[in-house]
């Protein structure tokens, strides 16, 4: 699947997200897969073949390279977007599943005359984020959070932090002795991790926050549920005692 493709699905979730979702959305597009897509490929496309050691061993270039680079940043990257992205594409599913229900539904019960502008309306129709829909919601944003901070300790673990050495000794086997390698380009290569660390942080904080919105507005609203219960209650109780008092 293209990434246009992948961006139409997420779009139809964006309709049914907060503000903060939608702001998110377009942080992960714009900062983070157009970037990697358009920018990627020329800052790492010499990161094997300018991998220098001073030395002619055979297959010693080779076993350093994959020591001190296990992980290509590029795939680690995408793999990272697909992890993150995976939790909206099930409230996408989450959404299809409840508009599927009421086109059953609304198939059954009208006449065929108003079928086609009510199915419109449905496809139209903004799902408010409440009961189901609400812990679907939620929890993607939780596992947002936990695959965003996973991929960003595996990259600080696997490289030793987000700079990009540009020496790097390396003593595994066929090499003769302790040997010196050059990485190519390790200012810009250093830039680019920071500034997409930079997004993926950013895209963390948005997803807290929301996170929180959604679950301060719930509280707010069970909280408005039980005040208005007491109070129709007291004038209830008042409406009662007023009537016995002038019997």
């Amino acid at each position: 699947m293209s990434w246009a493709a992948f961006y139409a699905v997420l779009g139809g979730v964006n309709k049914h997200s907060t503000s903060l979702g939608k702001i998110w959305l377009s942080v992960l597009f714009i900062f983070r897969i157009t970037i990697l897509v358009l920018a990627a490929e020329t800052v790492w496309g010499d990161e094997q073949s300018r991998f220098l050691c001073n030395t002619q061993q055979p297959g010693c270039k080779n076993v350093c390279y994959d020591h001190f680079f296990p992980v290509s940043h590029i795939r680690l990257w995408c793999l990272q977007l697909i992890f993150v992205s995976t939790p909206a594409l099930l409230v996408a599913m989450h959404v299809a599943y409840r508009k599927r229900g009421d086109k059953r539904t609304m198939l059954a019960s009208s006449g065929a005359e108003n079928t086609k502008s009510d199915l419109e309306t449905l496809r139209k129709k903004r799902l408010p984020i409440a009961g189901p829909l609400w812990w679907t919601y939620t929890c993607s944003l939780f596992f947002r959070l936990l695959f965003e901070g996973g991929f960003m300790y595996a990259l600080y673990y696997v490289y030793d932090g987000f700079q990009m050495p540009r020496l790097v000794k390396c003593e595994q086997w066929p090499c003769p002795n302790k040997v010196d390698c050059f990485v190519s380009r390790a200012t810009e290569k250093t830039v680019f991790t920071i500034f997409m660390v930079s997004s993926s942080a950013i895209c963390m904080a948005l997803n807290l926050v929301e996170l929180f919105y959604l679950i301060f507005k719930t509280m707010m609203a069970h909280k408005s549920s039980r005040d208005v219960k007491p109070r129709g209650q007291s004038r209830k109780d008042e409406t009662l005692s007023s009537a016995e008092s002038t019997m």
